[in-house]
């Protein structure tokens, strides 16, 4: 059998590992099976591709000295990176990565318009007539789809790290420059394909450069998971676009699974939003709301860290909404451990999860995950919505935007029309937040200065903390009044 037909089967298997992969990572349940699969996936495709370019080069020495200094710089930058990134720099992390992708794609199409147009005109690399027509085709948009995806990312990275300001740029006439680019996007690619030129690839790279900087930048805050579920879909078709280019059957297969899941999953974000694709790349969260002015909804009421725990003691109910600002606190473990001693004392304890919760899609599934919380009690947006009114004390940590009722009432918001979590319907609301501080979409929330909202001001793990010393003191307290009553001093 020969190398190229061992590597086939290989990247078939690899394929397939990759497809369960997905599959397995779409339940709590399965998700460690999952990822086995995706790594099996990955070390079985490392190795042929490996195995296929020292074969195939004809100077092997070279080739084996290139891989392995590339593979050992990617795996001890990536081993780096895993073992000192915290979860909540995630998002950023990711959007890098979705970067490397595209500028991946923009170096192969380059590579490969450099090697057939230019020194073989096309009759070297195997292409004649319609293929070579179509391989013009494929450099092209390759390198147009890299090169969108490369700035995009890096500009979503600068966001979600906060070296940038997250609301939108708001460019006069943007949306215009954006079809604009689409426009000449397309006639240089009919120009490129029937007369490929270096003049033509070098536009369409700064195009796009400069499309991929202007679409992202134009974005809000609060869009911003949808972005980076949209730049991973981006990234896998610069995959795809790679794939047809290096002949890879693999990175094809591949880049379609990542760029078909990431368009579906942006989707269903959008959905989760009531947003449409076109409204969130055309702006997004943040904009300057039509006719709303500023609002002024009274004063707020402040509680303790006493009060909150008598009002957790005395619930029968008890939901906790986890956002951004418990990522950020990193209390997800007090908050395991407050689930556990409420629990214990009979209380019926759930989380609610937003769709968009946090600043990545499953962000606060991980976390909560992380801590041990049980997968049963981790509920989505339209499993517990209805569920609220009937709940004694719901418990906001970090979360803003994705439980402003102002997305339900007000219809000059911002946000209206987003489906939020309807926490307000519950007969008491804690608020643990730092300050009185809008959300990441820069929009105030009418929650806080509602009758049965008081809000606990500081660090959420801190705070948690106190919680639960103040529930065990006040345990202790009540079992020893109970011991006194049993055995009376004479």
């Amino acid at each position: 059998m020969s190398a190229g037909s061992i590597a086939t089967a290989a990247y078939t298997v690899a394929s397939l590992l990759f497809i369960l992969s997905l599959a397995g990572l779409s339940k709590h349940t399965s998700a460690k099976h999952g990822w086995t699969y995706g790594v099996a996936g990955m070390a079985i495709a490392l190795a042929a591709t490996i195995g296929l370019t020292v074969h195939d080069s004809p100077v092997r020495g070279t080739a084996v000295a290139f891989l392995v200094i590339a593979v050992l710089a990617g795996a001890a930058i990536g081993l780096w990176r895993a073992r000192v990134v915290r979860m909540t720099g995630m998002p950023e992390l990711i959007a890098l990565l979705h970067s490397f992708v595209g500028l991946a794609a923009v170096l192969v199409g380059w590579a490969s318009y450099l090697e057939v147009e230019q020194n073989g005109s096309g009759e070297a690399g195997g292409f004649t007539g319609s293929l070579l027509r179509i391989h013009h085709a494929e450099v092209f948009i390759g390198v147009f789809i890299g090169a969108v995806t490369f700035t995009g990312s890096i500009v979503a990275n600068l966001k979600l790290s906060a070296r940038i300001k997250s609301s939108p740029l708001m460019l006069p006439g943007k949306n215009m420059l954006n079809v604009g680019a689409l426009v000449l996007f397309a006639v240089l690619t009919v120009v490129f394909v029937g007369h490929p030129s270096l003049w033509a690839i070098v536009t369409v790279t700064v195009l796009a450069l400069a499309l991929g900087w202007h679409l992202v930048v134009s974005i809000g805050g609060g869009d911003m998971p949808v972005v980076v579920s949209m730049l991973n879909s981006y990234s896998g078709w610069a995959a795809a676009a790679s794939g047809f280019l290096l002949d890879n059957d693999l990175l094809i297969v591949t880049g379609a699974l990542v760029g078909s899941s990431g368009a579906y999953l942006s989707y269903l974000m959008c959905t989760a939003m009531n947003r449409s694709f076109l409204s969130v790349i055309s702006g997004g969260f943040g904009l300057e709301a039509p006719g709303g002015g500023e609002k002024e909804y009274g004063e707020h009421r402040e509680t303790s860290v006493g009060e909150t725990a008598s009002m957790l003691a005395d619930a029968s109910t008890v939901v906790i909404t986890p956002g951004y600002g418990m990522a950020v606190a990193q209390a997800q473990y007090p908050v395991a451990e407050l689930v556990r001693t409420l629990r214990e004392r009979g209380v019926d304890v759930r989380f609610a999860v937003h769709p968009v919760a946090g600043r990545l899609p499953g962000h606060m599934n991980v976390l909560l995950a992380e801590a041990k919380v049980p997968y049963d009690i981790v509920l989505e947006m339209d499993e517990i919505n209805d569920d609220l009114a009937t709940t004694d004390v719901v418990l906001v940590i970090g979360a803003n935007d994705t439980v402003n009722p102002a997305a339900a009432d007000d219809p000059t918001s911002p946000i209206a029309g987003m489906p939020v979590l309807r926490v307000w319907e519950a007969a008491h609301v804690v608020v643990f937040k730092r300050s009185m501080a809008t959300g990441y979409a820069g929009v105030q929330n009418p929650l806080f200065f509602r009758d049965n909202t008081q809000m606990l001001f500081g660090d959420a793990r801190t705070q948690v903390e106190h919680i639960l010393h103040a529930l065990a003191s006040a345990g202790t307290t009540a079992r020893t009044g109970r011991e006194a009553e049993l055995d009376p001093v004479p």
